[in-house]
């Protein structure tokens, strides 16, 4: 690598980690629940404003069914993080659902649910960068009005956090959060206070705003299909929940205990909020429209519907304006920030599925700052992919969003199930067996809530966009599998060792000539070393006049290595080269070919360029030519050397200090 990229990356990345400091970057609740807990708290900005925009279609009379479509949600998240909470026991390795259901279901039931959670972490960067694009364009119009590019670089920026480090992503995240917390959670505190106790009119920017419905919802059948459509959107305050079961391993001592107390917590204060939000909407009339261009039929001069949270704060803090500005500025980051539970999941579901060999073995290793750099950056990847394709707009991504994640909610409950099934069969003792059926009882009602809604969602979903999820989840079940095969096959072949390996019978050595110089006579000499049993020089004719000046200078210096001459009508280097080595071996089956090429070794990335070229097509062919060695002859030009003597220089005055440290420490003893 560069200096100039070297220098680039330890700016961005920071100093690398030793591998034996990775128990100091565990994290405590306080700061595994921003970046475990950020997307499951931070939906709540957006989950409960699609209930009303779904609703919107059936008219204002609708509206009187959001809080019980918003308990219903808040059930569901209740019962799915108890649930959750017996997972992360049974299962503290950070497989998550993965594990659950491979060790319960088995291989087919496993891949199923990395592969919806795979797509779920990406469409969860997608939409919370998507929201967060919403809300700030609410404040600053020029965003607005440049969504993507906005999404684009808040996932670059997100995405040089996460390649910091675990716990400096955490403590990066930990302010936000909290910020969000207390600006969500206060407003309200501070609504109902004002409604409650001081009986004060809230009024939203849109309380005045008609709606037209779509007089095609309102019939029986449809209208139940259209309140299941919104309970499916409002569902999506789910997402994330499963994170914390993931990444059990990232706490600190006790793992099991601290990942179950930080579920509690989530979703604890995400049904406060979730309630919350749809109290007060209702409280100061909001309304929302799905399509405002259509079903908008009065609205002020100049009206642009904003984001529920934002008339929210409107209407709570028209008597304080700074706190209209810190709910939505917070809300806003807080829905960046959000994503930063897929950058967590993500990386530790596809380290875990490379060790299991289902994706390549690059996902499992760590980068320099003990962080999965390979699947932080590949999931970034995709999301700026998803951002640019839907145009940052939520309504159309979150079509696509929730299916992934109760797939792996229904397949890991049923797990859990059969998991508490296997363990009462063998258990004897009566308080165990209590404990064991209480768990089994909490995972079996989750099992029937997860599942029920995974087929609303399929139903109310599947032609809205939901069919590209279940697609993109079908590939990557595919893809992993054929990963699979094929580590599993090349196992195969290399673990066949029972029969001893056959020698060579002869080496036939030959040393590649372009001209003879300092490098050529490096490789001569090396090649010689090696006491082959044939040795000679090979070139190619591509210039008659450069070859016979070769040619003579070669019997004038009375070279010991015979030089053979290929013709080459055509101008070419590599092919001809490439049908002499068959030549070689087709005429000794037996005998193994050794290749030697000399190399440039330059010191400027620029020179890498000009030189080696032909001898880097020629390796590249080589190296499929059963029988043949390829040995590289490195010859060192200046401009290597400088590059050497200021890399020591750079080094040399701390590595003095520590030796005359050491010399001194020694005069005195």
């Amino acid at each position: 690598m560069s200096k100039l990229a070297t220098a680039v990356k330890r700016l961005l990345v920071g100093r690398p980690f030793r591998s034996d400091r990775l128990a100091h970057t565990l994290l405590p609740k306080r700061l595994a629940l921003p970046v475990f807990a950020s997307d499951a708290m931070s939906s709540v900005a957006y989950a409960p404003e699609e209930i009303f925009l779904v609703l919107s279609l059936a008219g204002l009379s609708a509206y009187a069914l959001t809080p019980w479509v918003g308990a219903l949600v808040a059930l569901v998240m209740l019962t799915v993080v108890a649930s959750y909470r017996q997972n992360v026991r049974a299962y503290p390795s950070g497989g998550g659902d993965y594990e659950v259901a491979t060790v319960n279901l088995g291989k087919q039931a496993g891949l199923t649910v990395a592969s919806a959670l795979l797509v779920d972490y990406v469409l969860t960067v997608a939409v919370s960068i998507s929201a967060a694009a919403a809300n700030v364009g609410a404040l600053i119009p020029f965003v607005a009005t440049h969504k993507v590019w906005f999404a684009v670089a808040a996932i670059v920026v997100l995405t040089a956090i996460n390649l910091r480090g675990l716990r400096e992503s955490g403590g990066f995240m930990a302010v936000p959060v909290y910020a969000f917390l207390l600006g969500v959670l206060g407003m309200i505190a501070f609504g109902l206070f004002r409604a409650l106790v001081l009986d004060q009119p809230m009024r939203a920017e849109s309380a005045t705003v008609e709606i037209m419905p779509d007089e095609s919802q309102l019939a029986g059948l449809a209208f139940v299909f259209l309140v299941m459509r919104a309970f499916s959107q409002g569902a999506a305050a789910l997402t994330g929940v499963e994170a914390i079961s993931n990444g059990v391993p990232a706490f600190q001592k006790p793992k099991s205990r601290n990942a179950a107390t930080t579920l509690l917590m989530m979703g604890t204060i995400s049904v406060t909020m979730l309630m919350g939000l749809i109290y007060l909407a209702q409280l100061t009339g909001v309304r929302l429209a799905e399509n405002p261009a259509a079903q908008i039929i009065s609205a002020p001069p100049g009206y642009e519907q904003k984001t529920m949270v934002a008339q929210l704060a409107a209407a709570v803090f028209d008597v304080f304006p700074p706190g209209i500005f810190y709910v939505t500025a917070a809300t806003a980051i807080i829905l960046v920030l959000a994503a930063n539970t897929a950058f967590n999941g993500f990386p530790v579901l596809g380290s875990i599925l490379a060790q299991d060999r289902y994706l390549p073995r690059q996902f499992h290793t760590r980068g320099d700052r003990l962080a999965f750099s390979n699947g932080i950056l590949f999931l970034a990847a995709f999301a700026v992919v998803l951002v640019m394709a839907f145009d940052a707009e939520v309504t159309r991504l979150v079509q696509l969003y929730v299916v992934g994640v109760f797939v792996s909610f229904t397949v890991s409950q049923t797990g859990m199930v059969r998991h508490w099934n296997r363990l009462l069969r063998t258990e004897r003792d009566p308080a165990a067996r209590r404990r064991m059926r209480r768990a089994q009882a909490i995972n079996g009602f989750g099992l029937l809530l997860t599942g029920s809604v995974l087929l609303i969602v399929l139903l109310t979903k599947f032609t809205k966009g939901a069919w590209i999820a279940l697609a993109a989840m079908g590939a990557i079940y595919l893809l992993m599998t054929a990963i699979r095969r094929h580590y599993d096959a090349v196992q195969e072949e290399l673990a066949q060792y029972d029969e001893p390996a056959v020698l060579p019978s002869r080496n036939y050595a030959i040393v590649l000539v372009s001209q003879l110089h300092l490098p050529t006579l490096r490789a001569l000499a090396y090649a010689r070393a090696t006491r082959p049993d044939t040795l000679e020089a090979v070139t190619v004719n591509v210039d008659d006049a450069g070859t016979r000046a070769l040619r003579a200078t070669w019997e004038s210096k009375e070279m010991p290595v015979p030089l053979k001459v290929i013709e080459s009508p055509y101008r070419e280097v590599t092919r001809p080269l490439i049908e002499y080595v068959k030549r070689v071996r087709r005429n000794s089956p037996r005998d193994v070919v050794t290749v030697f090429i000399p190399e440039y070794v330059v010191g400027r990335w620029w020179e890498q360029v000009l030189h080696n070229q032909s001898a880097l097509r020629l390796k590249g062919r080589l190296l499929f030519e059963p029988g043949v060695m390829v040995t590289s002859v490195p010859w060192q030009l200046a401009s290597s050397t400088r590059a050497k003597q200021r890399a020591k220089s750079r080094v040399m005055p701390g590595a003095l200090r520590r030796g005359l440290g050491e010399s001194k420490g020694t005069e005195r003893r």
